[in-house]
């Protein structure tokens, strides 16, 4: 059934249908995808999350695997020995220590993950997160940006691990390097469990400096799947980052690329592409480098010119706007990331410096979202 069925709902059913004696077994809807899970998860990490799902959709379930419920004789000595405990609460007891086992574990893979995402901010490469509707393509445009070879079939969920790959970008003069993460496909009503399991994973996204949301736009329900990875995002705390809306698959529609991309161009970050094909790509990484210079903060500096190490940075990092040698230093003008931005603090010379803004990240995506906003509607 296509929708998540309460135990006593899905007992119910089977037993008017005549129960597993007639070779009839209920499966709903959450049922189905964690089995789909199940049988695509090749790492540890994603075996552990697949695992706690399982074992949490499977708790409120248990009275429909035991109908003996014997008690087991209870253990001590004269005048402690009890009635013992059901076969039912034996297995919850032990399902629910299981649980809190596997609950453990991820919280490890959790802070490894975050230790990893720390490294990652130190080399100040900007990371971009690739999420989207399952089997919408999105390995497929990992692999031909970053010319490496994660898993890509045609299959619902055939990606679940969160895959970073470095990608040489050379078409963009600033941020010509960045990190760009595959990750975990949704659906419509995505499982409560699998998205408690997999926080580690998602969290990927929310950390990442832009979205990249691949559409599969020959799919007739691609406006559906969108709201849905869109509500998602929301349900995150992402719904605020800048995303770029991939439209993929054009390899498969009647209409041209040229058609295609016309109608993307009237909407905001949307670019056309077949990534199969590798057609439409340097469109994306051109939009790519236009949304990173956007999260730029424009400064004015000082730079000694003992200071060959801060030069190289705003070179390699930033996009220099002026640039004016003085008898103390070089002047220069230029949009850099904001991490730079605070560690040029000391050199700085324009106004801002008196007093930089120490914003949460939250409020810097809203205050974006609003910039961006007030663009669009001058």
């Amino acid at each position: 059934l296509d929708d998540e069925l309460s135990p006593a709902q899905q007992r119910t059913l089977e037993r008017a249908f005549g129960g597993e004696q007639a070779g009839i077994k209920v499966l709903d809807r959450t049922a189905l995808i964690l089995d789909i899970f199940a049988q695509h998860a090749r790492t540890r990490e994603g075996q552990l999350q697949v695992e706690l799902a399982l074992y949490q959709y499977r708790l409120p379930r248990l009275t429909r695997l035991w109908t003996h419920l014997e008690r087991q004789s209870g253990q001590g000595g004269v005048g402690l020995r009890g009635p013992g405990e059901t076969q039912l609460e034996s297995d919850r007891r032990i399902i629910n220590e299981k649980i809190s086992s596997l609950r453990r574990s991820l919280e490890s893979v959790r802070a490894h993950r975050q230790r990893q995402r720390n490294s990652r901010k130190k080399m100040d490469i900007p990371t971009v997160s690739v999420v989207g509707y399952t089997n919408a393509g999105k390995s497929t445009l990992v692999n031909a940006l970053t010319t490496s070879t994660i898993f890509a079939e045609d299959m619902l969920f055939a990606t679940l691990d969160p895959t970073t790959r470095r990608a040489q970008l050379p078409e963009m003069a600033v941020h010509p390097e960045v990190l760009i993460t595959d990750t975990v496909g949704f659906i419509q009503k995505l499982p409560t469990q699998l998205i408690a399991a997999f926080r580690a994973t998602l969290e990927e996204v929310v950390e990442a400096d832009v979205i990249i949301h691949v559409v599969d736009y020959s799919n007739p329900m691609r406006d559906a799947h969108q709201k849905t990875v869109d509500s998602v995002l929301e349900d995150l705390g992402a719904g605020n980052k800048p995303t770029i809306t991939v439209w993929n698959k054009l390899d498969l529609v009647e209409e041209s690329l040229e058609e295609v991309s016309l109608a993307a161009v009237e909407r905001e970050h949307t670019i056309a592409v077949s990534a199969k094909a590798k057609q439409g790509l340097d469109n994306l990484v051109a939009e790519i480098g236009l949304v990173l210079t956007e999260l730029m903060r424009d400064v004015e500096v000082i730079v000694p010119y003992d200071r060959g190490d801060i030069m190289n940075e705003i070179y390699t990092q930033g996009a220099i706007e002026y640039e004016q040698y003085l008898a103390e230093g070089t002047y220069i003008a230029a949009a850099v990331p904001t991490a730079l931005s605070r560690k040029l603090q000391d050199i700085r010379v324009d106004m801002e410096a008196e007093e930089v803004e120490e914003l949460s990240e939250a409020e810097m995506w809203k205050q974006l979202a609003k910039k961006r906003q007030a663009t669009a509607n001058p």
